[in-house]
């Protein structure tokens, strides 16, 4: 067959706990999100696309991914 299989798609639930000053500027980056694309979106809803495109900018983190090195160093 010619598609692969399908990865796994079956969301792993996390919960954190952020302090007070980061909860602050993901609500004001949640408000800020509202107003660039006039829809507004839930701190929860924007922060595992948050996480993946900071994991994609980094750089030496891909690289150790590509290389297998699963820790990303």
């Amino acid at each position: 067959m010619k598609l692969q299989r399908l990865p796994d798609r079956n969301p792993v639930r996390l919960t954190i706990s952020v302090m007070p000053d980061l909860n602050g500027a993901l609500v004001a980056y949640a408000e800020a999100y509202k107003s660039a694309y006039g829809e507004a979106a839930s701190v929860t809803d924007l922060i595992p696309e948050m996480l993946k495109a900071y994991l994609a900018s980094d750089r030496e983190f891909t690289n150790g991914r590509k290389s297998g090195d699963k820790s990303g160093a």
